[in-house]
Protein backbone atom coordinates (compact mmCIF):
# COMPACT_ATOMS: atom_id res chain seq x y z
CA UNK A 1 0.00 0.00 0.00
CA UNK A 2 1.72 3.11 -0.96
CA UNK A 3 1.90 5.65 2.10
CA UNK A 4 -0.95 8.13 0.09
CA UNK A 5 -3.91 5.70 0.67
CA UNK A 6 -2.36 4.69 3.91
CA UNK A 7 -2.87 8.35 5.50
CA UNK A 8 -6.22 8.72 3.74
CA UNK A 9 -7.13 5.30 4.93
CA UNK A 10 -5.85 6.55 8.41
CA UNK A 11 -7.60 9.74 8.16
CA UNK A 12 -10.87 8.09 7.34
CA UNK A 13 -10.91 4.96 9.76
CA UNK A 14 -10.04 7.38 12.92
CA UNK A 15 -12.45 10.12 11.66
CA UNK A 16 -15.30 7.14 12.23
CA UNK A 17 -14.21 6.32 14.99
CA UNK A 18 -14.30 9.38 16.65
CA UNK A 19 -17.78 10.63 15.05
CA UNK A 20 -18.81 7.38 17.36
CA UNK A 21 -17.27 8.37 19.89
CA UNK A 22 -18.24 12.39 20.14
CA UNK A 23 -21.25 13.76 22.26
CA UNK A 24 -24.55 13.89 20.33
CA UNK A 25 -27.34 16.03 20.42
CA UNK A 26 -28.85 13.83 22.85
CA UNK A 27 -26.53 14.17 25.84
CA UNK A 28 -27.39 16.81 28.56
CA UNK A 29 -25.85 19.95 26.65
CA UNK A 30 -26.80 20.28 22.82
CA UNK A 31 -24.36 23.42 22.89
CA UNK A 32 -21.77 21.74 24.78
CA UNK A 33 -21.82 18.72 22.41
CA UNK A 34 -21.89 20.95 19.29
CA UNK A 35 -18.47 22.63 20.40
CA UNK A 36 -16.90 19.17 20.96
CA UNK A 37 -18.10 17.57 17.46
CA UNK A 38 -17.52 21.14 15.32
CA UNK A 39 -13.69 20.92 17.10
CA UNK A 40 -12.69 17.90 16.37
CA UNK A 41 -14.50 16.33 13.13
CA UNK A 42 -13.87 17.24 9.62
CA UNK A 43 -10.70 18.52 9.77
CA UNK A 44 -6.82 18.26 10.85
CA UNK A 45 -4.43 15.59 9.09
CA UNK A 46 -4.91 13.49 11.65
CA UNK A 47 -0.76 12.74 11.81
CA UNK A 48 -1.36 11.41 15.65
CA UNK A 49 -3.44 8.63 14.47
CA UNK A 50 -1.55 8.09 11.51
CA UNK A 51 1.40 7.65 13.69
CA UNK A 52 -0.84 4.83 15.56
CA UNK A 53 -2.06 2.96 12.69
CA UNK A 54 1.65 3.14 11.54
CA UNK A 55 3.00 2.11 14.76
CA UNK A 56 0.65 -1.10 14.94
CA UNK A 57 1.74 -2.10 11.51
CA UNK A 58 4.96 -2.18 13.40
CA UNK A 59 4.44 -3.82 16.14
CA UNK A 60 2.02 -6.02 14.73
CA UNK A 61 -0.76 -5.19 16.34
CA UNK A 62 -4.57 -5.45 15.42
CA UNK A 63 -6.09 -1.76 14.46
CA UNK A 64 -9.07 -2.62 16.18
CA UNK A 65 -6.96 -2.69 19.39
CA UNK A 66 -5.61 0.79 19.09
CA UNK A 67 -9.12 2.68 17.62
CA UNK A 68 -9.75 3.92 21.47
CA UNK A 69 -6.45 4.96 21.54
CA UNK A 70 -6.12 6.47 17.77
CA UNK A 71 -9.13 8.46 18.77
CA UNK A 72 -8.23 9.43 22.21
CA UNK A 73 -5.01 10.71 21.13
CA UNK A 74 -6.92 13.12 18.33
CA UNK A 75 -9.36 14.08 20.98
CA UNK A 76 -6.77 15.43 23.48
CA UNK A 77 -5.09 16.91 20.61
CA UNK A 78 -8.79 19.11 19.57
CA UNK A 79 -8.90 19.78 23.13
CA UNK A 80 -5.49 21.40 22.97
CA UNK A 81 -5.88 23.67 20.23
CA UNK A 82 -9.32 24.58 21.38
CA UNK A 83 -7.78 26.09 24.67
CA UNK A 84 -4.57 27.38 22.30
CA UNK A 85 -6.77 29.59 20.60
CA UNK A 86 -8.28 31.29 23.86
CA UNK A 87 -7.80 34.90 24.44
CA UNK A 88 -5.87 34.36 26.59
CA UNK A 89 -3.55 32.20 25.46
CA UNK A 90 -2.29 32.76 21.46
CA UNK A 91 -5.74 34.55 21.03
CA UNK A 92 -6.44 32.81 17.01
CA UNK A 93 -9.82 33.18 15.78
CA UNK A 94 -9.20 30.76 12.83
CA UNK A 95 -8.29 27.12 13.18
CA UNK A 96 -8.71 24.16 10.57
CA UNK A 97 -10.20 26.97 7.94
CA UNK A 98 -12.98 27.86 9.91
CA UNK A 99 -13.59 29.85 13.42
CA UNK A 100 -12.05 28.96 16.57
CA UNK A 101 -14.52 27.22 19.28
CA UNK A 102 -14.77 30.24 21.45
CA UNK A 103 -15.36 32.47 18.24
CA UNK A 104 -17.92 29.89 17.10
CA UNK A 105 -19.31 29.61 20.20
CA UNK A 106 -18.06 31.80 23.46
CA UNK A 107 -15.63 31.84 24.89
CA UNK A 108 -16.90 29.98 28.47
CA UNK A 109 -18.13 26.78 26.11
CA UNK A 110 -14.76 26.29 24.47
CA UNK A 111 -13.18 26.39 27.56
CA UNK A 112 -15.99 23.05 28.83
CA UNK A 113 -15.94 21.83 25.26
CA UNK A 114 -11.68 21.40 25.75
CA UNK A 115 -12.62 20.15 29.48
CA UNK A 116 -14.96 17.37 28.08
CA UNK A 117 -13.09 16.17 25.80
CA UNK A 118 -10.32 15.45 27.72
CA UNK A 119 -12.32 13.50 29.87
CA UNK A 120 -13.64 11.72 27.21
CA UNK A 121 -10.15 10.33 25.89
CA UNK A 122 -9.75 8.78 28.98
CA UNK A 123 -13.29 7.19 29.51
CA UNK A 124 -11.92 5.97 25.71
CA UNK A 125 -8.57 4.84 26.94
CA UNK A 126 -10.08 3.10 30.06
CA UNK A 127 -13.01 1.47 28.90
CA UNK A 128 -13.07 -2.61 28.73
CA UNK A 129 -11.44 -3.93 25.47
CA UNK A 130 -11.52 -7.30 24.69
CA UNK A 131 -8.31 -7.18 23.46
CA UNK A 132 -6.29 -5.53 25.92
CA UNK A 133 -5.92 -6.23 29.83
CA UNK A 134 -6.99 -4.50 32.55
CA UNK A 135 -2.89 -3.97 33.23
CA UNK A 136 -2.51 -2.89 29.63
CA UNK A 137 -5.42 -0.12 29.89
CA UNK A 138 -4.40 1.23 33.00
CA UNK A 139 -0.44 1.55 31.40
CA UNK A 140 -2.44 3.09 28.16
CA UNK A 141 -3.95 5.63 30.59
CA UNK A 142 -0.66 6.50 32.66
CA UNK A 143 0.83 7.09 29.71
CA UNK A 144 -1.75 9.88 28.14
CA UNK A 145 -1.59 11.62 31.79
CA UNK A 146 2.08 11.91 32.02
CA UNK A 147 2.26 13.34 28.61
CA UNK A 148 0.21 15.84 28.83
CA UNK A 149 0.12 17.27 32.45
CA UNK A 150 2.56 19.05 33.98
CA UNK A 151 5.27 16.74 32.99
CA UNK A 152 4.33 16.90 29.52
CA UNK A 153 2.11 19.07 26.73
CA UNK A 154 0.57 21.78 29.77
CA UNK A 155 4.28 22.32 31.15
CA UNK A 156 5.13 23.51 27.62
CA UNK A 157 2.13 25.11 26.81
CA UNK A 158 2.73 27.40 30.39
CA UNK A 159 6.71 27.84 29.15
CA UNK A 160 5.03 29.20 26.04
CA UNK A 161 2.65 31.53 27.13
CA UNK A 162 5.37 32.60 28.97
CA UNK A 163 8.37 32.31 26.30
CA UNK A 164 8.59 36.05 24.78
CA UNK A 165 9.31 37.30 28.17
CA UNK A 166 12.15 34.12 28.89
CA UNK A 167 13.74 34.80 26.22
CA UNK A 168 14.69 31.48 25.23
CA UNK A 169 17.11 30.57 23.15
CA UNK A 170 17.82 27.16 20.86
CA UNK A 171 17.94 24.85 23.64
CA UNK A 172 15.30 26.46 25.82
CA UNK A 173 13.01 26.48 22.46
CA UNK A 174 13.63 22.45 21.89
CA UNK A 175 12.88 22.04 25.25
CA UNK A 176 9.49 23.69 24.96
CA UNK A 177 8.60 21.78 22.45
CA UNK A 178 9.59 18.04 23.54
CA UNK A 179 7.37 18.88 25.86
CA UNK A 180 4.21 20.94 24.05
CA UNK A 181 4.24 18.74 21.25
CA UNK A 182 6.52 16.19 21.47
CA UNK A 183 5.27 14.57 24.45
CA UNK A 184 1.72 13.42 23.29
CA UNK A 185 4.03 11.95 19.67
CA UNK A 186 5.88 10.35 21.73
CA UNK A 187 2.85 8.90 23.62
CA UNK A 188 1.50 7.69 20.43
CA UNK A 189 4.26 5.52 19.83
CA UNK A 190 4.27 4.12 23.62
CA UNK A 191 0.14 3.82 23.45
CA UNK A 192 0.50 1.26 20.32
CA UNK A 193 3.58 -0.43 22.23
CA UNK A 194 1.93 -1.17 25.24
CA UNK A 195 -1.36 -2.48 23.18
CA UNK A 196 0.72 -4.83 21.36
CA UNK A 197 2.71 -5.84 23.69
CA UNK A 198 6.30 -4.52 22.46
CA UNK A 199 9.78 -5.69 24.03
CA UNK A 200 11.71 -3.50 25.74
CA UNK A 201 13.94 -2.80 22.45
CA UNK A 202 11.14 -1.85 20.64
CA UNK A 203 9.38 0.21 22.89
CA UNK A 204 13.48 2.28 23.14
CA UNK A 205 13.10 2.39 19.18
CA UNK A 206 9.97 4.23 18.96
CA UNK A 207 10.62 6.02 21.99
CA UNK A 208 13.98 7.77 20.33
CA UNK A 209 11.77 7.93 16.78
CA UNK A 210 9.29 9.71 18.29
CA UNK A 211 11.12 11.86 19.89
CA UNK A 212 13.06 13.17 16.78
CA UNK A 213 10.00 13.00 14.90
CA UNK A 214 7.93 15.28 17.29
CA UNK A 215 11.16 17.63 17.12
CA UNK A 216 10.92 17.28 13.27
CA UNK A 217 7.60 17.97 13.36
CA UNK A 218 6.94 21.45 14.98
CA UNK A 219 10.38 22.61 13.46
CA UNK A 220 8.44 22.20 9.51
CA UNK A 221 5.78 23.89 11.60
CA UNK A 222 7.82 27.11 12.39
CA UNK A 223 9.18 26.66 9.15
CA UNK A 224 5.46 26.81 7.47
CA UNK A 225 4.53 29.62 9.76
CA UNK A 226 6.68 31.93 7.69
CA UNK A 227 6.25 30.45 4.54
CA UNK A 228 2.85 29.14 3.43
CA UNK A 229 -0.28 30.88 3.20
CA UNK A 230 -3.12 31.27 5.46
CA UNK A 231 -5.00 29.52 3.33
CA UNK A 232 -2.74 26.21 3.47
CA UNK A 233 -2.54 26.66 6.79
CA UNK A 234 -6.37 26.73 8.01
CA UNK A 235 -4.86 29.08 10.38
CA UNK A 236 -3.06 32.82 10.41
CA UNK A 237 0.10 32.47 8.69
CA UNK A 238 3.03 34.52 10.79
CA UNK A 239 0.95 34.44 14.09
CA UNK A 240 4.30 33.67 16.00
CA UNK A 241 6.07 36.63 14.30
CA UNK A 242 3.43 38.84 15.24
CA UNK A 243 3.72 37.23 18.95
CA UNK A 244 6.97 37.97 19.09
CA UNK A 245 7.62 34.47 19.89
CA UNK A 246 11.28 32.76 19.20
CA UNK A 247 10.85 30.00 16.75
CA UNK A 248 13.41 27.69 15.13
CA UNK A 249 13.51 30.44 11.75
CA UNK A 250 14.18 33.15 14.30
CA UNK A 251 16.88 31.59 15.94
CA UNK A 252 18.61 29.46 13.10
CA UNK A 253 17.19 31.48 10.33
CA UNK A 254 15.00 29.51 7.34
CA UNK A 255 18.09 27.68 5.72
CA UNK A 256 19.05 26.46 9.42
CA UNK A 257 15.60 25.63 10.66
CA UNK A 258 15.66 23.44 7.18
CA UNK A 259 18.66 21.67 8.17
CA UNK A 260 17.75 21.10 11.40
CA UNK A 261 14.81 19.71 10.09
CA UNK A 262 16.57 17.18 8.14
CA UNK A 263 18.71 16.40 11.37
CA UNK A 264 16.21 15.72 13.31
CA UNK A 265 14.49 13.31 10.21
CA UNK A 266 17.49 11.44 9.94
CA UNK A 267 17.54 10.79 13.56
CA UNK A 268 14.20 9.15 13.65
CA UNK A 269 15.27 6.92 10.75
CA UNK A 270 18.24 5.78 12.27
CA UNK A 271 16.16 4.64 15.06
CA UNK A 272 14.24 2.70 13.56
CA UNK A 273 17.31 0.27 12.21
CA UNK A 274 15.64 -2.46 15.15
CA UNK A 275 13.28 -3.18 12.57
CA UNK A 276 12.81 -4.23 8.91
CA UNK A 277 10.25 -3.86 6.34
CA UNK A 278 6.79 -3.78 8.81
CA UNK A 279 8.95 -0.49 9.84
CA UNK A 280 8.29 1.56 6.47
CA UNK A 281 4.86 3.28 6.85
CA UNK A 282 6.79 4.85 10.28
CA UNK A 283 9.99 6.22 7.66
CA UNK A 284 7.85 7.24 5.19
CA UNK A 285 5.60 9.67 7.94
CA UNK A 286 9.12 10.94 8.01
CA UNK A 287 9.69 11.82 5.16
CA UNK A 288 6.07 13.25 5.07
CA UNK A 289 6.77 15.49 7.42
CA UNK A 290 9.38 17.35 5.83
CA UNK A 291 7.00 17.63 2.16
CA UNK A 292 4.31 18.70 3.78
CA UNK A 293 2.93 21.38 2.84
CA UNK A 294 0.29 22.72 6.04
Amino acid sequence: MSFSRFLDDAQGRVEAVLAAALPTDCSPSRELSDAMRYSVLGGGKRIRATLIYATAETVNCELTTVDPAAAAVEIIHGYSLIHDDLPSMDDDDLRRGKPSCHVAFDEATAILAGDALQSLAFELLAHPHEQLTAEQRCAMVTTMATAIGVQGMAAGQAIDVAASALGLDITGLERMHRLKTGALIQACCRLTAIAGGAGAAALTALDNYSAQLGLCFQICDDILDVTASTDQLGKPNGSDDARQMPTYVTLLGLDGARQAAEHCSQKALEALTEFGPEADTLRELVRFQLERAH
